[in-house]
């Protein structure tokens, strides 16, 4: 099983990055995915999720800034990230919502 996030680096505040997911070893079409994030010494943080054929859900602290969509064609999951700031800077990775099968993450720095 792997799951590889990439898409994360260095952006402005106000900018945008679109992160990816592309995942292989398990039937990806079957798993509710989802995003987390976490910064050093900070508890995980939950970014969204996505049941496996549609309908996302976030919270409220990205509502409306982030949107999740996942391609089961391509067994990948993605995240786009809207009119970013400066905290939500961390290190951001997909799993399973489940928390089987995790990602090692990818790091967005969001400077002022």
């Amino acid at each position: 099983v792997q799951l590889v996030e990439s898409g994360g680096g260095p952006v402005q505040a106000g900018g945008s990055l679109k992160l990816s997911c592309t995942t292989s070893g398990f039937i990806f079409s079957n798993y509710e995915m989802a995003w987390y994030r976490q910064t050093p010494g900070a508890v995980r943080e939950w970014v969204g999720s996505i049941m496996p054929y549609g309908l996302p859900a976030y919270p409220d602290s990205v509502r409306g800034r982030f949107t999740i969509t996942r391609d089961n064609a391509k067994n990948t999951l993605y995240l786009q990230m809207n009119s970013l700031k400066t905290e939500d800077t961390a290190m951001y990775q997909c799993a399973t919502s489940n928390g089987k099968y995790w990602g090692q993450g990818t790091q967005v720095t969001v400077s002022s």
